[in-house]
C-alpha cells in the first residue's frame, strides 16, 4: 500500500534527519546523551547502505554552557557570538560520538541566500555528494553567526526541507519533543488527540500546528507543516515523531509507526523545479484567471498574459513571482520572462498582440510551463481520523 511506511522506508536509499533544540538541549546545555543516541543510530542505518544527512540544532546551547553564561542573550550580536563558541562544541560532541562506530563527520554552515544563487546551490550539492560517497557524516546547521534573521525566527526546519530537496533524498525525519503533530498541544491538552497520517495538507492541520507553539519559541509545529508542505509537494515524505523515543530512528526503519507520517504526492520533482519553487524568493505576485488557473493546474500549460488579472510588486525578467487564483490562493511559482511593467503592459491581452504593445516579443508566454511549478492544491488534509 503506497500510502504505509513500510513502503516509503523499503525505498529509502537517501534521508535527511532534523533534529530539534528541544531533543539535543538540557537545562545547562547540550544533551549529551542525545547526541550519542542520534549518532548510534545513523551509524547503524548507514552500515545498512542508506546515505544519512544530519540537520542539527544546539549550537546556542552548546555556547551557553561553554561560556558559563545563565541563559542565552536576548540581543542579536550576543546570539550570534554564542553560536560561534557552541558550533565548535557541538560538532566535537558528534566527531566524539560518531568515532565509536568508525564514522567521519563534516560540519556545513549553510545561509539561505547561498541557496538562491544556482551555481552556489550547485556547488553545495556536489559537496554534500562528495562527503556521502566517501562515507562521512554532513552535520548540517545554519550559521547563525552571519544569520541575524535565523537567529530571531530559528529555522531549521525549513533548512532540513531545503536540504531533503537539494540532495533529492528519499525522505525527511523531523526528530522533536512530541510525538508528532496533535490536534492541540499535547502538553497542555489532556484530550490533545494524536493524528498519524497526513494525506493532503490544509487548514485544519494548519490550524492544529498553529495552536502547538515551541517549547523555547522558535519555531514549532508550524514551521514543521510548512517544511512537509514543501517536501511532500516535490513528491517526498516526512515524519514527525519524538526524538528522545529509544531508538525511534531504528524503529522508524523497521516500518513501525511512530509520529505523524506525510504522504508526499505522487510525482517527484525534478531538482530545477524543486530550486524555483521552494528555494527562490519570490520578487512579486500575478493573479491569474480561472481559465489560466484550469490550463495550467490540469493541462499544464505555460502562463499567458491573456490570463494575467493583476501584478504586485515590482520584478525584472528572469525573477521568481508567485501566481494566485481568484481566492488569492497560491497556486506555484515560476520565472517570468518579462518585468512586472511589461507585464503590466501586456496582460489580458492575446500574445499575438505584445509585438504591437510593447515594440518587441522575445516570448509568447509570461512564464513558460518548464520554468513553473505547481505548488499549491484545493484539497482539504485527510487523515486516518476523520478532519
Amino acid at each position: 500500500m503506497e500510502n504505509s511506511r513500510k513502503f516509503y522506508f523499503d525505498r529509502v536509499r537517501r534521508a535527511v534527519v532534523k533534529v530539534g533544540s528541544n531533543v539535543l538541549t538540557k537545562d545547562n546545555g547540550l544533551n549529551i546523551n542525545a547526541i550519542e543516541s542520534v549518532s548510534r543510530q545513523i551509524s547503524h542505518i548507514a552500515d545498512s547502505g542508506a546515505e544519512i544527512l544530519l540537520v542539527s540544532s544546539g549550537a546556542m546551547a552548546a555556547g551557553v554552557r561553554k561560556l558559563g553564561l545563565p541563559k542565552r542573550p536576548d540581543e542579536i550580536p550576543g546570539r550570534q557570538a554564542v553560536a560561534a563558541v557552541g558550533q565548535a562544541g557541538l560538532i566535537m560532541e558528534y566527531e566524539k560520538a560518531f568515532e565509536k562506530y568508525e564514522k567521519k563527520v563534516a560540519q556545513i554552515l549553510l545561509t539561505g541566500d547561498g541557496f538562491t544563487n544556482r551555481k552556489r546551490y550547485l556547488n553545495a550539492r556536489n559537496t554534500l555528494h562528495t562527503l556521502l560517497s566517501w562515507k562521512v557524516v554532513p552535520v548540517i546547521n545554519e550559521n547563525d553567526t552571519v544569520s541575524a534573521e535565523e537567529i530571531k525566527f530559528g529555522d531549521n526546519d525549513n533548512l532540513s526541507a531545503m536540504i531533503t530537496l537539494l540532495m533529492n533524498a528519499d525522505i525527511l525525519i523531523n526528530l522533536t519533543d512530541i510525538d508528532g503533530l496533535y490536534t492541540k498541544d499535547p502538553r497542555t491538552c489532556p484530550d490533545a488527540e494524536l493524528i498519524p497520517l497526513v494525506s493532503a495538507i490544509g487548514k485544519s492541520v494548519e490550524k492544529y500546528a498553529g495552536d502547538i507553539p515551541g517549547a523555547l519559541g522558535t519555531g514549532g509545529m508550524s514551521s514543521k507543516i510548512r517544511a512537509a508542505k514543501k517536501v511532500t509537494a516535490a513528491g517526498i515524505p516526512m515524519i514527525i515523531a519524538k526524538g528522545e523515543k529509544p531508538d525511534i530512528l531504528l524503529r522508524l526503519f523497521a516500518g513501525e509507526e511512530h509520529g505523524t507520517f506525510f504522504v508526499p504526492k505522487k510525482e517527484r520533482l525534478a531538482n530545477r523545479k524543486c530550486w524555483i519553487a521552494f528555494t527562490l524568493k519570490p520578487k512579486g505576485r500575478l493573479l491569474i484567471d480561472k481559465g489560466a488557473a484550469k490550463a495550467i493546474l490540469e493541462g499544464g500549460k505555460s502562463l499567458l498574459p491573456s490570463g494575467i488579472v493583476g501584478v504586485e510588486g515590482d520584478f525584472n525578467l528572469g525573477e521568481a513571482v508567485e501566481f494566485r487564483n481568484g481566492d488569492n490562493e497560491i497556486l506555484g511559482t515560476g520565472l517570468v520572462n518579462y518585468s512586472s511593467e511589461d507585464i503590466r503592459s501586456i496582460m489580458g491581452l492575446q500574445s499575438d498582440k505584445i509585438m504591437e504593445r510593447l515594440g518587441h516579443k522575445p516570448y509568447d508566454e509570461v512564464i513558460h510551463r518548464d520554468n513553473l511549478v505547481v505548488t499549491g492544491e484545493r484539497s482539504e488534509v485527510r487523515g486516518e481520523r476523520n478532519l
